[in-house]
């Protein structure tokens, strides 16, 4: 099972002037659209529907993973739009949404999500070793560290879209 190492940040603010100054270059722009089949403890399976919002073309994931903050054991695997579809159907959750920038900064690159139901950005980086996340020293504009922080995890977002969902 491979490992999953990263951090993220809560980012204040989506950074445009960044991006306009070449700092930060857009490598894609995608449309996420995640259903969590089951939450059980440490571990998690869930589905996505991504877009790539230049070629409009999309994929569907399943994906587990188990543990807890920034090294998580992760497998990943494509599976069919009709097999998204009747998983998704047959659970008939709200699926929690965001758009991903992937973007180069410096030699690093990073992921913001910014998640359409709710106001939050948050910025990911992954690394390929404990060391590198340990070592890792974020510019201010990345914001908080909440890495470790469960309230601003998927999971518990997409929860929180279901109870508000049945109220």
């Amino acid at each position: 099972m491979a490992i999953e190492i990263e951090r993220k940040y809560l980012l204040p603010a989506y950074p445009d002037a960044l991006i306009q100054e070449g700092i930060l270059v857009v490598e894609k722009e995608q449309f996420i659209e995640q259903t969590y089949l089951a939450l059980d403890g440490d571990q998690e399976l869930r589905v996505r529907k991504i877009q790539d919002l230049k070629s409009g073309r999309l994929e569907f994931t399943h994906t587990f993973k188990k543990g807890w903050g920034i090294a998580r054991e992760e497998i990943e695997y494509a599976i069919s739009e009709g097999l998204y579809e009747q998983v998704v159907q047959a659970f008939g959750a709200v699926p929690l949404t965001k758009r991903r920038v992937t973007a180069r900064w410096d030699n690093t690159l990073i992921e913001i999500d910014d998640y359409a139901q709710i106001q939050m950005l948050v910025l990911e980086v992954e690394f390929p070793s404990m060391e590198a996340a340990d070592g890792f020293v974020p510019p201010a504009w990345f914001g908080q560290d909440i890495s470790m922080e469960k309230q601003y995890s998927n999971k518990k977002v997409w929860r929180d879209l279901q109870v508000s969902k049945e109220a």
